[in-house]
């Protein structure tokens, strides 16, 4: 199993994530989305799996501009700006080969294999 956290350090449910896996034994790779964040190929991989890019957007951001920009993009337009501006990406975005889940999600990691 291979699995990636990407979050942040701050962010309490990615700190929880860690600690879950931490406590089954599984090794996991943590990705800081301050310092690196996700490739175009992860981001395009994770939104094939959890249903779409909106799906990544975190409603509760500080940056309002961005996240009403985004209602008048058109779907390519706002997946590249997300891609540009992962810091509204909510996290942890845990991805296990091609399955993922945004979010606190303990239930589906679980059955992961």
């Amino acid at each position: 199993m291979n699995i990636q956290i990407f979050g942040r350090k701050k962010c309490f449910d990615t700190k929880k994530a860690e600690r879950w896996f931490k406590e089954r034994s599984i090794k996991y790779q943590f990705i800081d989305m301050n310092d690196k964040g996700m490739s175009r190929g992860e981001f395009r991989s994770i939104c094939r799996s959890v249903g779409g890019a909106d799906k990544l957007v975190d409603d509760s951001s500080k940056d309002k501009e961005l996240l009403t920009l985004l209602d008048y993009l058109t779907p390519d337009d706002r997946d590249e700006k997300i891609l540009e501006n992962q810091h509204i990406i909510k996290t942890p975005v845990v991805r296990c080969g091609a399955a993922a889940t945004v979010g606190y999600c303990p239930d589906i990691w679980k059955n992961w294999k």
